[in-house]
């Protein structure tokens, strides 16, 4: 009997949530579609149970609930870009999945349930830094399917007393993210390209900014959000992130001396839906689960590269 489900566990961020657990001895469970994650990300994992199966099936959810105290819900089709140019399979991949997910979990007798939500449901709002009282603003597809799955865990808390946490990313990277897709992560496209001597492109004038988190500070913050008292955390919302920003051109100057790159760096026109600046206020995290980032983001930075120039 699995303690632990993590969903999207041949992901990014699921495959390294589902890591630390196993490196602490928990029994976890994992699921996957692979229509994001990477089964060669499942290596290093075999002491997990894992299922292949879709959270669009209702079968596949109540199977990954059985005997689960609590559920790190990861799995998404996590793009902007995507979601403008397929907003209908990034609705069934990510709202009609954890709505599944939410009813299968209340049946089971799961007690918690921790989803990864998204920074862009704030949307282009120019106010800085971003706060959990501020009105939510989507402006691509993505982040109204992230949006629609935190008012559902929110309901599920009220309505049910199934406890969820909801925790916002902000822009994750570090090692195990794919830098091959056309909707691959920035930093993950970065370094694979320089470290190939190959050109990147920004999209943009590279004076927009993000609160790139390291994957250690979102893994602990899932940690602690599975782990913290039901009367504090139980139906709250909180950024993940690390309360600092940088510009995409700062960015590759710092990747420039990383990488030993010496070429230059591309530019091309924005992209739609993408916002201009982010950067979180996590004073809530800090108070609801006592989170501060443990790897700021020049180290993290450094690490994520080695891990590409090792080309595990």
């Amino acid at each position: 009997m699995a303690s632990y489900l993590v969903t999207g566990a041949a992901g990014f961020i699921g495959r390294s949530i589902a890591a630390a657990l196993v490196a602490r001895g928990e029994t976890v469970r994992g699921i996957d579609n692979f229509i994001a994650g990477k089964r060669a990300n499942l290596v290093g994992l075999e002491a997990m149970e894992f299922l292949e199966g879709d959270l669009a099936d209702p079968a596949a959810c109540a199977e990954a609930c059985a005997g689960v105290e609590i559920v790190f819900h990861e799995a998404a089709l996590a793009s902007v870009p995507r979601s403008v140019a397929d907003p209908v399979a990034t609705n069934v991949n990510c709202v009609d999945a954890t709505l599944n997910l939410l009813v299968a979990a209340r049946a089971a007798g799961v007690r918690r349930v921790v989803y990864a939500g998204s920074s862009s449901v704030y949307g282009d709002a120019p106010t800085l830094p971003k706060h959990e009282e501020m009105l939510p603003n989507p402006i691509s597809p993505y982040a109204v399917a992230k949006l629609a799955g935190e008012h559902y865990m929110r309901a599920f808390t009220r309505v049910y007393g199934l406890e969820t946490v909801v925790l916002r990313y902000f822009n994750v990277f570090g090692p195990y993210q794919d830098p091959t897709s056309q909707y691959s992560g920035v930093l993950a496209v970065f370094c694979r390209r320089m470290l190939a001597g190959e050109q990147p492109t920004i999209y943009g004038d590279g004076e927009q900014s993000r609160d790139f988190t390291y994957i250690d500070n979102v893994v602990h913050a899932n940690l602690l959000a599975a782990a913290a008292p039901a009367e504090k955390v139980a139906g709250q919302m909180m950024n993940t992130a690390t309360g600092t920003r940088i510009t995409l051109n700062q960015t590759f100057g710092i990747l420039r001396e990383l990488t030993g790159y010496s070429g230059q760096l591309g530019y091309a026109k924005g992209r739609a839906g993408d916002i201009r600046d982010s950067l979180a206020d996590i004073r809530r995290a800090g108070e609801l689960l006592g989170y501060k980032p443990i790897v700021d983001f020049r180290e993290g930075l450094r690490r994520t590269v080695e891990w590409y120039r090792s080309g595990v």
